[in-house]
């Protein structure tokens, strides 16, 4: 089949006020981290509705971050979800600790708590829930499990120490704007840590960010400059504030790492929470007409819309019920035939070659494979035109149809 039509999976939402933005940054004699670096700070912690935020040049560094401050390293355990992408494990590693990974619950994208809370000992430090396509994990939930294994925490470190717990540090590159109970993702696990990656609802091209809720015994403003600390080599001055006239001295209080975002790409952040509600509203119209238009075929999909929390609709995750990972693919040759794109999200980790060479078998976790298998991923992006989205779905309602 020959198409004249085309719906890619993704494409950024960039308007003039991106590229002004950006324009008057290059203009401004000063491109890396500074003023309008501080100012995107602000209006996501203003959103989040936190103290402080720290914007990182990437969701895996500003975790990465977060291991290092929690002091978790070699001997250490962390849970993570078997479904997710690689970026929530792989930081795991980075830090010399040991990943610990749970299976999804049945017919869920979600991990299975009860497993979850079994696998918490005395080598636990820390939960990294992925709130998967903007939904927001059950905190509660897991909350009251490392409430439960307390008595087991061995704390190594002062902040270990104050926390007195194993520590909930949310994946939440998918769910800038979604909330639980009246409180916005970044605001509710101890620690989160946000993508802006170019495929993110709200973009900086590249980039991240960790926020963390005000925890009894710990001072943001202090968390805030470890991160910056962390950040920037260590560097008790960064580069902005050192160009001031005789203002050069600085020390290096450990050999950190270099993850700094620059003002250049908080311009772009920056622009688009303006009209990020906008975006939101846009992303919500076409997961309801999905929801519509599929409702009577035999498929299931993520669900969006709760009566206490509210998704920020990252991404579309639809099951083809009864079907293969061979069916599935088919459907998504066809689809490109058409003209659509479809994605997966995701192989689970254990699918992966660089966890099957570190002893984790896909056989151990059947649920997550069962999800993977039959799971397709539709185009779901705010400058989505009316057409695009009619065509999305008159493709997959005529292949289903023929199925």
């Amino acid at each position: 089949m020959i198409t004249m039509f085309f719906v890619p999976f993704f494409r950024p939402d960039i308007t003039e006020q991106e590229v002004a933005a950006v324009s008057d940054v290059l203009r401004s004699g000063w491109l890396t981290t500074g003023p309008v670096t501080k100012r995107f700070e602000e209006a996501l912690a203003d959103y989040i509705g936190v103290s402080k935020v720290a914007a990182l040049n990437a969701q895996t560094n500003a975790t990465f971050c977060t291991m290092r401050l929690l002091g978790i390293g070699p001997g250490d355990e962390v849970i993570v979800p078997a479904y997710t992408y690689s970026a929530s494990c792989s930081i795991i590693y980075h830090v010399g600790a040991t990943p610990v990974m749970i299976d999804c619950a049945k017919d869920s994208f979600e991990m299975n708590y009860d497993l979850m809370e079994e696998a918490i000992n005395e080598r636990t430090k820390a939960i990294i829930p992925v709130d998967l396509g903007g939904v927001v994990c059950d905190y509660d939930r897991i909350f009251k499990a490392v409430d439960r294994k307390r008595h087991l925490f061995k704390p190594v470190g002062a902040v270990q120490e104050k926390l007195g717990r194993v520590a909930v540090v949310a994946d939440t590159a998918h769910s800038l704007g979604a909330s639980r109970n009246g409180i916005m993702a970044g605001a509710i696990a101890d620690f989160s840590n946000f993508s802006f990656h170019a495929v993110k609802n709200l973009t900086t091209a590249e980039g991240g960010a960790a926020s963390w809720r005000s925890l009894e015994g710990f001072d943001d403003v202090g968390l805030y400059e470890r991160y910056m600390l962390l950040s920037l080599h260590g560097q008790t001055k960064d580069a902005f504030n050192k160009i001031e006239p005789g203002s050069w001295e600085y020390d290096i209080v450990e050999p950190y790492y270099k993850c700094n975002l620059t003002d250049i790409a908080s311009a772009i952040g920056l622009s688009q929470f303006g009209r990020y509600q906008s975006m939101l509203t846009r992303r919500k119209e076409i997961v309801e007409y999905y929801c519509d238009r599929f409702r009577n075929f035999n498929v299931s999909w993520l669900e969006h819309f709760h009566e206490n929390a509210v998704s920020s609709l990252h991404l579309f995750l639809l099951r083809l019920n009864g079907k293969d990972v061979h069916e599935r693919n088919r459907l998504i040759s066809d689809a490109a035939e058409a003209g659509v794109a479809l994605n997966v999200h995701y192989k689970p980790l254990p699918m992966l070659s660089a966890y099957q060479k570190r002893g984790f078998q896909i056989e151990d976790f059947p649920e997550a494979y069962a999800q993977y298998q039959n799971e397709v991923t539709l185009p779901l992006f705010s400058s989505m035109t009316d057409a695009e989205v009619e065509y999305v779905v008159d493709t997959l309602v005529s292949l289903l149809k023929h199925d």
